[in-house]
């Protein structure tokens, strides 16, 4: 077995300048808003892998029996030398395709991407144990930003699963899909996962809970910035929505005061008035059509090769060829 190697591109410096970007940015503007990276603390970690349990919460076991089902197919079609994985976390589900992808014959190597050294250097080690013929390259960075970093060379397959793609407004996802074109050559590959639409009355309960586990993990960001910029947010003085915005076909989530409140973040030297019921977005999770995926891809390069849906349709994988 080769060991693991890791290649560092964000520091924890990088992350704290980010961190004081945007809080300020989105704390400051009208309305306000944060972005969910923030969520993922150690705390937001564990909070959002009980999530991922609940009853309510069906993408990520409905992608994973999708992903169980046709990843022969996939590896396959792919025939993928080397496996990317943006946003890798604990690489949960990458193992369904480096079974199949090393079953096929040609896969060498598995370049997980994640933001965190310590998350990526425990999967990548358990990984290369797994899968001792692999070389494993992990890269420590943020997607959205430096894909530039990634390695080059043999036929690569960059996965982007989870749905993650629906944390992204429209101009975003233009802009990151044009990103993952720049760095592939002709003929390799995007294997993306994406929600779709489905009836709200099963899709809202996914991101508002009975037990309230979304609700606290919503309201991790405040603690995020408490421990992080030295802020005094109350958490618990704000309550967690979750609704169905029809005209842009996403699940939004917000933070609403539950009282006029004054915030300081101190190592910002900033502080932020909130009214009474007054609403900050923390992430939105938007969901497709199999017809808007398809044009997203199309004007960013890629061709569609196969696109394969769960049963209920509720979410699906699509195989794009970069042109």
């Amino acid at each position: 077995m080769t060991a693991a190697t890791l290649e560092i591109h964000l520091t924890d410096d990088d992350l704290t300048a980010a961190l004081r970007s945007d809080a300020r940015t989105g704390l400051t503007a009208t309305p306000k808003w944060l972005p969910p990276k923030w969520f993922y603390d150690a705390r937001g970690s564990e909070l959002f892998e009980l999530i991922t349990e609940l009853p309510e919460y069906y993408p990520t076991r409905t992608e994973r029996a999708l992903l169980e089902r046709v990843v022969g197919e996939i590896a396959r079609t792919a025939q993928a030398e080397v496996l990317v994985e943006l946003g890798a976390g604990s690489a949960a589900k990458t193992r369904l395709l480096l079974s199949a992808l090393s079953a096929e014959g040609p896969l060498k190597t598995y370049v997980p991407q994640d933001v965190s050294a310590t998350a990526l250097r425990a999967a990548a080690d358990e990984i290369a144990a797994e899968f001792p013929a692999l070389a494993v390259h992990g890269v420590v960075s943020d997607f959205t930003a430096t894909l530039d970093n990634l390695p080059r060379g043999g036929r690569r397959m960059i996965a982007f699963l989870g749905g993650t793609i629906g944390n992204l407004v429209p101009a975003e996802r233009a802009e990151f899909l044009a990103g993952i074109h720049a760095v592939l050559e002709p003929g390799e590959q995007l294997l993306l996962g994406a929600g779709l639409v489905i009836d709200p009355a099963v899709l809202v309960p996914a991101y508002d809970d009975a037990a309230g586990v979304t609700a606290e993990f919503n309201r991790n960001v405040l603690r995020v910035l408490n421990s992080r910029l030295n802020a005094d947010f109350d958490p618990e003085k704000f309550a967690h929505i979750a609704l169905w915005d029809t005209e842009n076909e996403w699940i939004e989530m917000r933070l609403e005061a539950t009282e006029a409140m004054t915030v300081a973040i101190r190592d910002l030297d900033l502080t932020v008035d909130f009214a009474a019921g007054e609403q900050m977005r923390t992430e939105i999770s938007a969901k497709f059509r199999r017809e808007g995926l398809e044009t997203e891809l199309d004007a960013a390069g890629f061709a569609t090769e196969r696109v394969w849906t769960d049963p209920d349709s509720r979410f699906a994988l699509v195989l794009a060829e970069r042109r």
